[in-house]
């Protein structure tokens, strides 16, 4: 799929409708009146929502007589997992960096803070046998 594909896929999935039908075929095919069932719209309108999902490789519907079952195309979700999974694994690199540098900071002011704490501490002072 190229970048226009991937554009039309997030397009698709703009609307709630759409991504509601989506995630009711992931637990499997359904005809277009299983779909339209619980919705408050025309079948002509359902129709509209699946052309949409259907133009963006979302779901597929095989050809022939009526019911058809409506299927959804794995692949186009493959896309934008592998779209996201790049950036999301850029910001987890990135974030490791910086609590990389945090850790090391935070190390260094436990360090300063233990030396800086044996100096200015009177002998036996927080001892419990001390003055």
């Amino acid at each position: 799929m190229t970048p226009d594909a991937l554009s039309r896929v997030f397009a698709a999935l703009a609307d709630p409708t759409r991504r509601d039908m989506v995630a009711r075929l992931s637990e499997g095919d359904a005809t277009v009146s299983q779909l339209a069932e619980p919705y408050r719209m025309s079948l002509q309108a359902v129709y509209k929502h699946l052309r949409v999902l259907e133009e963006a490789g979302i779901v597929s519907r095989p050809p022939g007589p009526q019911p058809r079952s409506v299927r959804l195309e794995i692949q186009a979700l493959d896309l934008m997992d592998t779209w996201i999974e790049r950036y999301r694994s850029r910001a987890e690199q990135r974030y490791r960096r910086l609590d990389a540098v945090l850790a090391a900071m935070n190390g260094d002011e436990h360090e300063q803070d233990h030396r800086d704490g044996h100096r200015s501490r009177p002998e036996g002072a927080g001892h419990p046998d001390g003055p």
